[in-house]
């Protein structure tokens, strides 16, 4: 039997497993996509904010600069170059402020859309998702923070 055989069932169980930590341990909403052969979540109770990887970096550097120094959970789509930061969902639904985001090529994930977290493993052979910061339990910044971060990190007096 060809090792490629074995494939399927050792990556429905490392899949599972993965799902397992990020449901008990980060809190977060995942489910495994076996078509897709990934793990990911749908917005809801946990809020996302997708941005160019070099404005992410600056926004990071940001955040840990700040009052309590704590970063939440980062996925980096390295073929795309941009991050994902988890955040809690508390971004107003204001169309003044998507457009701010939109013209610095930001983008807040709307509820119910679906957000691809990094699967052990598979994902990082193919460099489709990795984690710029893995998370280690429940912790997710406001988004509003992560938002006004941006605002500081794109503001014309830091250029």
């Amino acid at each position: 039997m060809a090792n490629t055989e074995l494939l399927p069932d050792r990556r429905a169980a490392v899949l599972e497993s993965q799902r397992e930590f990020y449901i008990v341990t980060c809190g977060l909403p995942a489910r495994v996509r076996p078509e897709f052969a990934r793990i990911e979540f749908t917005v809801g109770s946990v809020g996302a904010i997708t941005m160019p990887a070099q404005l992410a970096a600056l926004v990071k550097a940001h955040i840990l600069t700040e009052r309590n120094g704590r970063i939440g959970p980062i996925v980096s789509h390295p073929r795309s170059k941009r991050w994902t930061f988890l955040v809690c969902p508390d971004i107003p639904g204001d169309i003044a402020l998507f457009a701010e985001l939109f013209r610095h090529n930001v983008s807040v994930v709307p509820i119910g859309g679906e957000v691809a977290l990094p699967s052990p493993q598979f994902d990082s052979m193919l460099r489709y998702r990795e984690w710029v910061h893995k998370p280690s339990d429940g912790y997710r910044p406001a988004g509003t923070d992560v938002v006004n971060a941006i605002r500081c990190c794109v503001s014309p007096m830091r250029q």
